[in-house]
C-alpha cells in the first residue's frame, strides 16, 4: 500500500523502557510474509491502565481487558495483539480464544492469567483462528528483547501506510523518565474513549489509580479530539504501562503529565495523518461556544462532515459547508455571531461572506497539505480543538476492498 503523503520521514528513534521486552511473530491469520503478532513483556508490580470503546459491539478482548484493569501485577504482566483479526461479533466462540491465548501465555511466562492483557485488530465476525497464535507463543517467549518496539509497532498494523511511534524524556530530581508509545489506526477512527489501538510504556512510577485517572484526563484532550470517518471501532484500545524502573514517584509531577499528554496528542495525529486515503490533515478549532461540550460538537460536527472533507479534498474552500456542520451540530448558536476562517482567511462573518474575502487567495491556501478551520461562534468563550482528515477517491477504494 502506498505510503501516505502526511507520513513522517522515518520511525522515530524511542528510548528503551526498563522493564519491558518486546517480541514479534508470523501468524498467517490474514497476512502473508509479515509479522502480525506483537508481544510485550512486563517486569512485576508494572502498574497497568486503560481505557476502552464505549461501543456496545466491544469485542471479546475489549471485554476481557476491562474486566482485569486494576487487578494485581505482582508477578508482571503480558500484552498481546494480533493483526488480521478483530475477534469481535464473534459470540461466545471469541471469549474462548481469549481465554485459551491467555491460559497458554500464563502457562509459557509463568503469570497469572490474569495479569495478560489481548488485543486484536482487522475483520469483524470471522472466528478467530487461536492455535495460529498459541502455536507462536514459545518463539515469541524466546525472542523478547527491550529494543524491539519499532518491530513491535510494524506487526500491529491493518490498513495503516506507516508505523507509528512517539516518545518523551525528562528529568525529575536529577533522574531520568522515559515515555515510549506506539499506535495503529488509519480508519474506522471516531473515538469514544480512546481509540484504534495503542500501548504506551513508561518507567514512571505511578499507581494504578492515579494512572487511570491521568489517563482518561489526557485521553479527553488527545484521542477523543480526533476522527477520520466518524466509525468507533469495536475494538478501540489504550493500554499504559509504567514499570517503575526509574524510582521516580511522578503521582504529582505536572512534568510526567504533559509529557505523557505530549505522546499521546503525538499518536492521535499520526493516525490522523494516515487516515485512509489522506491528502490534507485538517485542524480544527472553535471558540466562543456557550459551552466546552458545544464547542466539541460543533468541531466534530465540521471534522466528521463528508461535505467539508470531500472539498477539502477537491481543495475548494466552501465555506458555506462549514456553515451548514454548525448548524447541524445541536450546539447553541447564532447565525448573526458567526465568524469562519480557512487559515488566516476570514471567509464569513456576522451570518454573510466577508468583505474583504478573496475566493483566489483562499483558494491558494487550500492546496496546502495542512490546513486549518477556525469557527468563531461569538456566544460565550468556551473552545475546542480537533484535528482530521480530507475524505478522498482511495478512501472509498481502500474500504470497497477490505476483505477481498
Amino acid at each position: 500500500m502506498k505510503k501516505s503523503p502526511l507520513a513522517p520521514d522515518s520511525f522515530p528513534e524511542l528510548p528503551i523502557i526498563k522493564g519491558v521486552q518486546f517480541a514479534t511473530g508470523q501468524t498467517g491469520i490474514k497476512y502473508i510474509d509479515r509479522e502480525d503478532i506483537m508481544l510485550a513483556k512486563l517486569s512485576p508490580e508494572t502498574t497497568i491502565s486503560g481505557v476502552f470503546t464505549s461501543s456496545t459491539m466491544r469485542s471479546a478482548s475489549v471485554l476481557d481487558c476491562q474486566s482485569k484493569i486494576g487487578l494485581s501485577t505482582e508477578q508482571g504482566a503480558a500484552i498481546l495483539v494480533n493483526a488480521g483479526n478483530a475477534n469481535a461479533f464473534t459470540g461466545s466462540d471469541g471469549q474462548a480464544s481469549v481465554n485459551r491465548i491467555c491460559e497458554a501465555l500464563s502457562l509459557k511466562l509463568g503469570l497469572p492469567s490474569s495479569a495478560i492483557f489481548t488485543s486484536s485488530t482487522g475483520v469483524i465476525g470471522e472466528i478467530l483462528p487461536d492455535h495460529k497464535i498459541t502455536n507462536c507463543i514459545d518463539d515469541l517467549k524466546n525472542t523478547l528483547h527491550d529494543g524491539s518496539i519499532e518491530n513491535a509497532a510494524k506487526a500491529i498494523m491493518t490498513t495503516d501506510t506507516f508505523s507509528k511511534g512517539s516518545s518523551a524524556t525528562l528529568d525529575i530530581d536529577g533522574k531520568r523518565v522515559s515515555i515510549s508509545g506506539i499506535a495503529k489506526g488509519s480508519g474506522m477512527i471516531a473515538p469514544d474513549m480512546a481509540t484504534m489501538l495503542v500501548y504506551i510504556f513508561t518507567d514512571a512510577k505511578i499507581g494504578q489509580i492515579n494512572l487511570q485517572k491521568l489517563l482518561i484526563k489526557l485521553n479527553n484532550r488527545t484521542f477523543n479530539c480526533i476522527t477520520v470517518d466518524s466509525d468507533t471501532s469495536t475494538s478501540d484500545s489504550l493500554i499504559c504501562a509504567a514499570t517503575g524502573a526509574s524510582g521516580v514517584d511522578v503521582s504529582k509531577s505536572s512534568r510526567f503529565s504533559k509529557s505523557l499528554e505530549k505522546v499521546m496528542l503525538d499518536l492521535a495525529q499520526q493516525v490522523v495523518r494516515d487516515g485512509e486515503g489522506a491528502t490534507k490533515f485538517i485542524t480544527v478549532n472553535v471558540a466562543g461556544a456557550a459551552s466546552n461540550k458545544d464547542a466539541h460538537k460543533v468541531a466534530m460536527a465540521i471534522a466528521n462532515s463528508p461535505l467539508v472533507k470531500t472539498a477539502i479534498a477537491g481543495e475548494d474552500p466552501n465555506w458555506g459547508r462549514v456553515v451548514m456542520a454548525v448548524g447541524k451540530s445541536g450546539a447553541v448558536a447564532n447565525r448573526d455571531h458567526l465568524s469562519i476562517w480557512f487559515g488566516s482567511h476570514l471567509v464569513a462573518e456576522r451570518g454573510q461572506i466577508a468583505k474583504n474575502y478573496k475566493e483566489a487567495s483562499t483558494a491558494k491556501y487550500m492546496k496546502q497539505s495542512a490546513l486549518s478551520i477556525h469557527v468563531d461562534l461569538g456566544i460565550g468563550s468556551s473552545f475546542s480543538t480537533v484535528w482530521t482528515c480530507d475524505l478522498t477517491n482511495d478512501y472509498v477504494k481502500i474500504n470497497a476492498d477490505y476483505r477481498s
